[in-house]
């Protein structure tokens, strides 16, 4: 029978008890570095630590906690709203009266908080009552309040490496009190880092990886963990892909860039990244036909056939042969010469429709069905362009008469558009030696 220690998840059991145990973020928790330094000085401050899961936020709060000999009251966002949030608060005063001691409010997720949960207890944080830490895996500029965040400082938490994770792996295989020391189940040094790799950055998913390969070793009486058990224990794991979050747009942001940089390889590298997160494949076709227009456009009209023909390829096929279909459209839309001078032109263009308010129709430029509308001169004096020379009625102006004259759509010297412009300024040539005529 375990005791109720060993009992627990094999993760919470390893958590490090002292500032010297904590394995990652080197970049904040090194001597010199502020954190650090108010850390082991005991001075709390609030603060949000924000990054992936599995890096040591919960962690990082207890140690503080414990290093302040403050008082540690944790509280969930997602279980958690403002009558759990004035009891946690109604402790702590009570705390602070009868013991003398600060109590440091760790919200979990608390990005998960709408302003009015927030601002439930931002008087309490203000006036000493508590100091907060909340950890998020969100981006705090998006996720919490202005006036929050004016009062709590934001630390960066990453990734862990993947010689961070072997760190903490061999940890837990060499503690026998809280960790797999008393199993004697072995692991080659290879086997490891596949653990390691898998996880992904994640400690906890490294720990809960490994419990479950220990106990799969126990039931087939192995003591070594092979490359049997763990092709089982690791076969199903993805990469970090946090749908619709902060990791989402990161990565759909790389893979615009990169095929915006003309960089074939590194946009497979980010389409293979979400596809292999499991990424709606219609999202990511809707944005490749999105980038062939606003960084392609006519410079390569093909680049939008082809994107769109990718998209109906993949919703015909299904996975996983669809996805190859994207994978062409990507790699001939890095490869193609770039313009975005047509995102530009229209960008410009809607702002004019916008800002101008509602010009009228030139009157030579209106329909005429009726006799009034006739009399009224709708239609009359306009130029059938397929009677002019060249089919150009040079001279001409389409815009309303307050904006006659404006230039929206500039081709670059690129691809295709090379000889748009050229004919672009040989009609505008056309309409000069008109205007001149005139």
């Amino acid at each position: 029978m375990l005791s109720e220690d060993l009992s627990k998840p094999l993760a919470d059991r390893m958590r490090p008890q002292a500032l010297d145990d904590y394995v990652g973020q080197q970049h904040i928790l090194t001597p010199g570095k502020p954190l650090y330094e108010a850390i082991v000085a005991g001075r709390l401050h609030s603060m949000i630590f924000w990054g992936p899961p599995g890096t040591g936020k919960t962690t990082l709060a207890k140690l503080i906690a414990r290093h302040s000999d403050a008082e540690f009251m944790p509280i969930s966002a997602v279980l958690a709203g403002v009558k759990e949030i004035r009891a946690a608060v109604a402790e702590a005063k009570k705390i602070q009266l009868e013991q003398r001691r600060r109590t440091l409010l760790f919200v979990d997720e608390v990005h998960r908080f709408n302003k009015a949960q927030q601002d439930a207890f931002l008087p309490h944080v203000e006036d000493g009552t508590v100091y907060f830490i909340g950890a998020t895996t969100e981006n705090p500029s998006f996720a919490l309040n202005n006036a929050l965040l004016s009062r709590a400082r934001v630390y960066v938490l990453r990734s862990l490496t993947t010689e961070d994770l072997l760190q903490v792996l061999d940890k837990a295989l060499g503690d026998k009190q809280r960790g797999l020391g008393q199993s004697g189940v072995n692991m080659a040094d290879e086997i490891k880092r596949q653990f390691a790799i898998a996880a992904d950055g994640d400690a906890r998913r490294l720990l809960n990886l490994l419990e479950i390969a220990v106990e799969l070793a126990a039931a087939q009486q192995h003591v070594e963990i092979d490359g049997q058990i763990a092709g089982e224990v690791l076969s199903g794991g993805v990469r970090r892909f946090d749908n619709q979050g902060e990791e989402f747009y990161n990565q759909i942001s790389a893979l615009h860039k990169s095929v915006r940089g003309s960089s074939p390889d590194a946009a497979l590298y980010w389409l293979c990244r979400m596809i292999d997160g499991g990424c709606d494949l219609s999202y990511l076709a809707r944005r490749v036909v999105r980038m062939a227009s606003e960084d392609i456009g006519n410079a390569d009209p093909r680049a939008l056939q082809i994107a769109i023909n990718a998209w109906e390829a993949q919703e015909r096929l299904g996975s996983p042969e669809g996805e190859l279909t994207l994978a062409q459209a990507i790699v001939y839309l890095a490869c193609a010469p770039k313009s975005n001078a047509v995102y530009r032109a229209y960008n410009a263009a809607m702002n004019d429709a916008r800002q101008s308010g509602s010009l009228g129709v030139p009157v030579h430029l209106r329909n005429a069905p009726t006799k009034l509308m006739k009399a009224l001169d709708y239609g009359k004096a306009y130029r059938y362009a397929h009677d002019e020379p060249e089919a150009y009625a040079a001279g001409e102006n389409y815009f309303p008469e307050e904006l006659a004259g404006t230039r929206y759509y500039q081709p670059v010297e690129r691809g295709l558009e090379i000889k748009i412009s050229e004919k672009l300024r040989h009609l505008q040539a056309l309409d000069n030696n008109a205007e001149g005529r005139g």
